[in-house]
């Protein structure tokens, strides 16, 4: 049965389907999709955007929306563990958490150097590329202004931007290989995250401190959790903005 409540509340407002994608940041067919098709329910984030718009309660447009205290219980339980520091992750955990990829291989970082010279985690690489799973890496854009920014916040400069040109060159010898893809993007890193199929490392970004020194969340999916779906669908809005190099020195077309 479609979603009356949602559908009503949307005519009454006045607006069309477009116009409230749009406000929301979302695509007509997703909402067409909250209408008709209501068990894709939208992320909780979503949920009350549309209600704050179309001046409904969020149980009104979605009687069966769990209590507050259900999705906290729910993410108590996709969190794994807590790192204060990158720096005290094991590490081990990074090869062994990607050896166990088999559909989805993803890392979002600015540079991420320290792991393009770690030798077990280029032999996973290689692994997963002749297993057919799709590797995905998203690397800052050194020209961009987004680098530049995180460069001086870090009080590092153009260090930043030298770091990813290293990486990309330690990189060289994936470059090529089945199913292994390179983007350079131009966002606003708060986290890099590490994601194998459903498990991930998120690694938060403070203000004037290296992500080293930052917290990391080793997290899980799970059913009715929304943590990790929330880290997951960030790391495909920068792929869809990050333009894709074919080689370390393929960085001409800078997006800054």
């Amino acid at each position: 049965m479609a979603n009356e409540r949602l559908r009503g509340a949307i005519i009454e407002s006045g607006l069309t389907l477009e116009q409230v994608a749009e406000r929301l940041g979302v695509s007509a067919k997703t909402v067409e999709r909250w209408i008709n098709e209501p068990k894709r329910q939208p992320y909780r984030r979503f949920k009350y955007a549309a209600a704050s718009l179309l001046q409904r309660e969020m149980s009104f447009l979605w009687p069966e929306e769990r209590t507050s205290a259900e999705v906290t219980e729910a993410g108590n339980a996709e969190l794994i563990k807590l790192y204060p520091h990158r720096s005290v992750v094991p590490n081990r955990l990074w090869p062994q958490l990607y050896a166990g990829a088999t559909r989805q291989f993803d890392v979002l970082v600015y540079s991420g150097f320290w792991l393009t010279e770690d030798a077990a985690f280029h032999q996973v690489v290689k692994e997963k590329s002749s297993a057919g799973v799709p590797v995905r890496f998203m690397l800052g854009d050194p020209d961009s202004a987004a680098v530049a920014t995180r460069g001086a916040d870090e009080g590092i400069g153009a260090a930043m931007a030298s770091k990813i040109r290293n990486a990309l060159v330690n990189y060289a010898p994936l470059f090529g290989l089945p199913g292994v893809e390179f983007r350079l993007h131009a966002t606003t890193l708060y986290n890099s995250i590490y994601r194998a199929d459903d498990e991930m490392l998120a690694n938060g970004h403070l203000y004037g401190v290296g992500a080293y020194m930052a917290p990391v969340l080793h997290i899980q999916r799970i059913p009715g959790g929304e943590l990790f779906d929330a880290y997951a669908e960030s790391v495909e809005r920068v792929r869809e903005t990050a333009r894709p190099v074919s080689s370390p020195t393929d960085l001409g077309g800078s997006s800054a």
